[in-house]
């Protein structure tokens, strides 16, 4: 009983997981920008750098919560 408990127990976080990776997968694919064919792989390497510059920037503008000192 404990042996079957512990592989439907598994299959359930399995499938947790793979729904989770599935979600994450299908985000990072709709985040990359859309590819001209006109553009060269140069530019294409130049669009994603940019992209990734302004979201690191936009992450770095954010401010943090203080820490609330309860000493």
């Amino acid at each position: 009983m404990r042996a079957l408990f512990g592989i439907v127990s598994l299959l359930i976080v399995l499938a947790i997981v793979g729904v989770l990776a599935k979600k994450q997968l299908s985000a990072q694919s709709s985040a990359l920008p859309t590819a001209n064919p006109a553009t060269t792989p140069q530019q294409q390497s130049q669009q994603v750098q940019d992209q990734f510059k302004k979201s690191l920037e936009g992450a770095l503008q954010q401010s943090r919560p203080m820490p609330d000192d309860g000493k």
